[in-house]
């Protein structure tokens, strides 16, 4: 059955659905053993988490009975799938199973161990971390979250406006399986109060409203960051399919997504375009679609020469930050410049997408399937946590 058709089916539950995604603040009943919980407990639940979002990788979810809290959960699950476009118009059923899958896969026993091998939590002193979270992209606090409950601390969530339901609703499931957790997971509506350390995300505007307002305050600050891809000319066409995905995936709204491309001088477009084509059903989406009409007009008003294919406008240009629909390129003679450039000019750069041109560069098509080691600004969040005293 279709996450359409279960909608279709459940709308009467809307109010309730939306009531059990409110997560509540304050408890009742404390939990005297929390502090006890050990990494290994931990890491066990995570897994538990990572299998009940595996069951969510497409519009047909076969349920899979040996998965903790189905009962309770799993239809639950699939409303909110439905519902999350209506919450939030970018988020698409197909773009929050994907977000789902991409942690499932992330969430196992493996992946947890190789991420957290090399800390030491002996010493960590528990505290209070405030989080506040982008909504760009389905979970993109996610990591966040994981990472200040894993470490031994405890979290409080300020969600963006544009992201209120899924992180809570993966909190009250992750309580059900782990009741330990219960003193450890706070959702604010309104002020922060009573933290020891804070990590706020958001525009460069915003990132110097935060470093004023907690500079008193251990804190990792987001700002703005772009990803680039270093095209040489001879990649293959399963390589400019995948790097499809890096530009479109999520609509192209993620700092991972691919805003700008670096190609030799007098590249020709035509294999990148014909490779990328199977991606035209995004201008299908009314979202997009006006993005796409509105930046093009803006373009072409502004005399700009643009190469176009009817759902992607290309644009030369040095900057990095391309907006919706639209992707920036620049001609480069030599590579070793380019890769030059770069690290100069770290800051401003998420991730570089090349045919392994640089150590730090990533395969195409993966930028939004990141390892659990692949800390946002590389900044390393657990290390982070364990020095807050």
């Amino acid at each position: 059955m279709s996450l359409f058709s279960i909608f279709t089916i459940k709308k009467q539950l809307l109010s309730l659905a939306s009531k059990k995604l409110i997560f509540v603040q304050n408890y009742n009943q404390k939990i005297s053993y929390t502090s006890n919980m050990t990494l290994e407990t931990k890491k066990s639940k995570f897994v538990e988490l990572g299998k009940f979002l595996s069951q969510f990788s497409s519009l047909e979810n076969p349920i899979k009975n040996e998965v903790q809290g189905n009962d309770l959960f799993f239809d639950e699950c699939l409303t909110l799938i439905a519902l999350s476009q209506s919450h939030n118009g970018w988020y698409t059923p197909e773009q929050v199973c994907f977000a789902f899958q991409s942690w499932s896969k992330a969430l196992t026993k493996e992946k947890l161990d190789q991420w957290l091998s090399k800390y030491d939590f002996s010493a960590v002193q528990p505290k209070t971390i405030a989080l506040i979270l982008a909504g760009n992209i389905p979970l993109v606090g996610f990591h966040d979250f994981l990472s200040v409950l894993i470490s031994g601390h405890s979290v409080q969530v300020k969600t963006s406006s544009n992201d209120q339901h899924l992180l809570p609703f993966l909190a009250k499931y992750l309580l059900h399986i782990a009741p330990e957790f219960k003193e450890k997971i706070t959702f604010v509506e309104g002020k922060l109060e009573n933290f020891d350390a804070v990590i706020a995300t958001g525009s460069n505007n915003t990132a110097r409203y935060f470093e004023y307002y907690f500079k008193d305050k251990p804190s990792v600050i987001r700002k703005n960051r772009n990803s680039v891809a270093i095209i040489t000319g001879k990649e293959t066409s399963e390589q400019l399919e995948a790097l499809g995905e890096d530009i479109f995936r999520y609509f192209g709204l993620g700092c991972r997504n691919v805003s700008k491309l670096f190609v030799p001088k007098d590249y020709s477009f035509v294999p990148f375009f014909e490779a990328i084509f199977k991606y035209k059903d995004v201008i299908d989406y009314e979202k997009y679609a006006n993005n796409y009409d509105y930046n093009k007009a803006v373009f072409l008003m502004s005399n700009f020469k643009l190469l176009d294919n009817g759902f992607l406008t290309i644009k030369e240009d040095h900057g990095y930050g391309s907006p919706i629909s639209s992707v920036f390129y620049e001609y480069y003679e030599n590579v070793g410049d380019v890769l030059q450039r770069l690290k100069d000019e770290n800051e401003h750069i998420q991730c570089i997408v090349s045919d392994y041109l640089t150590p730090n560069s990533i395969s195409f098509g993966s930028t939004q399937s990141p390892e659990l080691w692949d800390y946002a600004d590389n900044v390393d969040t657990i290390s982070f946590l364990l020095t807050i005293k």
